[in-house]
């Protein structure tokens, strides 16, 4: 009996009612936007403590971590490495909370690369 009242029903609707097309969309996912941390030169920070901090905070190895001081203190600004915007501003964190700490000056910023 139900059955039949379901044919019935479908035959009312007329063709195509009730019919529809299962479409799956995938998400669209965009890539985070990337951070460049900055460190900037100055003229009282020892260069042996921004190597050591390079490679604390920036995981850097040794031969890096000097070349990176050196082209800070050459050219008085430089790139220690790029990173989402939540692990840049983590890591600017930690090297301005180190400085003081070591009471040095040295500064530390974030750009949009």
């Amino acid at each position: 009996m139900l059955l039949a009242m379901a044919e019935k029903q479908d035959n009312q609707q007329g063709p195509g009612i009730g019919v529809g097309v299962v479409t799956k969309t995938s998400p669209k996912t965009k890539r985070p936007s990337l951070y460049k941390v900055i460190l900037l030169n100055d003229d009282y920070t020892p260069q042996e403590f921004v190597v050591w901090l390079l490679q604390v905070v920036f995981k850097k190895p040794p031969e890096e971590a000097i070349r990176i001081m050196l082209h800070v203190h050459q050219t008085g600004v430089g790139v220690c490495g790029v990173y989402t915007y939540e692990v840049a501003e983590t890591k600017v964190a930690q090297v301005m909370e180190l400085s003081r700490r070591n009471q040095h000056p040295l500064q530390c910023t974030m750009e949009r690369e």
